[in-house]
């Protein structure tokens, strides 16, 4: 049997998937629209031309509604919700955050999930919301993790989900992520992660992503439920995941709310439309705004723009810039860069370890850029260069170079390097003329490792224009 989720192309620790389901291949990363069985702004037939590849629905809604029940029974859930794709189903642990109990038990959830046809079903795991205390969570977690279990032996055919639990601790995330991964699932949703994405905790989210991620495999798919809104479809990617659900585009259309890559906008803020998609491109503000579909227009252009997104961080990962990517994005909403700077300052190191060696080019667009893992894999190398006599750092064109032992190129964020390696990855590097404080301050912390690693050379500092650096004052006194 040919593999369920083949890796075709990687980039930090995102990459470019097939998933194989019953109804159809998934290339991920992607978002699978939220569809309601009861309202539906968009016909789930229509989805597939602003770029769905599979949608998700609610098993748990189809249960409870009788008439609803017995068609889906009856003549298949892919016949029901009119989507002839790639159709996953929730089991209701949404309801069951918001009510506390469901008149269904996880056994009947997943057998009904399969008996209509699901070809992604899902436990009814318990999502434990954030800053609970360890007991509970601990406790909640253990629950989830003996009816995922129990579902194994229910699922046949269908593809079965096993979300990953643990509140806001890593620790228990890790744990459930690791104990999962050695069971017989085939996609891993990472759960109880909105009340994180709406309060902007991008910090905390980025926490449970990468302590999930270290308990899995690294073949394994990932889904990050409820995560709609294309902002943050490129760090999340980077992070590894990759699928992504939402009912976002109808959510937002319905309260007259616009997105784009950048953030959202109300409908009646904007004078002009910026965008080109086909609802854009047909319409003024004025008119969408008097437009009696108004409503599936407006859910139709943020849909358009979110698969947009997906295409984009596609494309970055094939390139090999998904980091450049990322950083341009997380620059749309201070609490993005915030997590952009908690993943780099706290995460850097385990990325390195994953992320492909070389790729095409390193671009630098700002401080982020200078703890970047290239930077750190870079700062690692050094350690390992031995070097013996005269040595000469620089960065510009000395005449007498031929009389120096060693010849090091001196490139804010990464500090120096042997000259041969100038044109090789990330050292091609395209930087800025004048460097910002933070890729000098790594640079030349670099250097003053180097020296102290190799203290019997005879060192000559030819660095122009960073005279007023503290820490050059540190250099020359080495």
């Amino acid at each position: 049997m040919p593999p369920i989720f083949e890796i075709l192309h990687k980039d930090c620790a995102g990459r470019i998937g097939r998933l194989e389901t019953k109804h159809g291949v998934i290339e991920t990363p992607t978002i699978m629209p939220v569809v309601n069985p009861n309202i539906q702004t968009i016909k789930p037939s229509e989805l597939r031309k602003f770029g769905a590849q599979a949608i998700i629905t609610n098993s748990y809604i189809i249960y409870r509604k009788p008439q609803l029940r017995e068609r889906a029974l009856k003549e298949g859930l892919h016949s029901l919700i009119g989507f002839d794709g790639p159709i996953m189903t929730d089991s209701g642990s949404y309801q069951l955050s918001i009510y506390g109990e469901l008149e269904v038990n996880n056994k009947q959830i997943v057998e009904f999930q399969r008996n209509i046809g699901s070809d992604i079903g899902v436990p009814l795991d318990i999502p434990t919301p954030p800053d609970v205390s360890w007991t509970r969570a601990e406790s909640e977690l253990e629950q989830t993790l003996a009816r995922e279990k129990e579902a194994i032996g229910l699922k046949k055919d269908m593809l079965l989900a096993a979300p990953i639990q643990g509140s806001t601790f890593p620790e228990l995330r890790e744990r459930s992520a690791r104990e999962l991964s050695a069971l017989d699932f085939d996609v891993y949703p990472l759960g109880a992660v909105v009340p994180l994405m709406e309060s902007y905790r991008y910090c905390d989210l980025v926490d449970v992503i990468v302590a999930s991620k270290k308990g899995l495999s690294p073949a394994a798919p990932v889904h990050l439920f409820g995560a709609g809104h294309p902002m943050m479809f490129s760090l999340a990617v980077a992070l590894g995941c990759d699928l992504f659900d939402s009912a976002s585009y109808a959510l937002y259309a319905k309260d007259g709310r616009y997105m784009t890559a950048r953030g959202t906008y109300h409908l009646e803020q904007l004078q002009y439309l910026p965008c080109s998609c086909p609802v854009c491109s047909s319409y003024s503000v004025r008119e969408l705004m008097q437009s009696e579909k108004k409503e599936e227009l407006l859910a139709g252009h943020n849909l358009y723009v979110t698969f947009e997104e997906i295409r984009e961080v596609k494309q970055a990962i094939h390139e090999g810039n998904l980091w450049e990517l990322v950083e341009y994005r997380c620059r749309g909403h201070p609490k993005l860069l915030s997590g952009l700077n908690h993943t780099l300052s706290k995460h850097s190191g385990w990325i390195e370890e994953i992320q492909p060696l070389s790729k095409a080019t390193f671009f630098y667009s700002g401080p982020e850029s200078a703890l970047r893992p290239e930077v750190l894999r870079h700062g690692k190398r050094l350690k390992n260069l031995k070097l013996g006599g005269k040595v000469l750092v620089k960065n510009h064109r000395i005449d007498n170079e031929e009389d120096f032992d060693w010849v090091l190129d001196f490139k804010p964020p990464f500090g120096p390097y042997p000259v041969e390696l100038k044109e090789t990855y990330p050292l091609n590097a395209e930087v800025c003329d004048i460097p910002d404080h933070e890729s000098l301050t790594v640079a030349l912390q670099n250097l003053i490792e180097l020296i102290e690693l190799n203290p019997g050379c005879e060192y000559t500092i030819a660095l122009d224009g960073f005279s007023q650096h503290p820490l050059m004052a540190d250099i020359m006194k080495k």
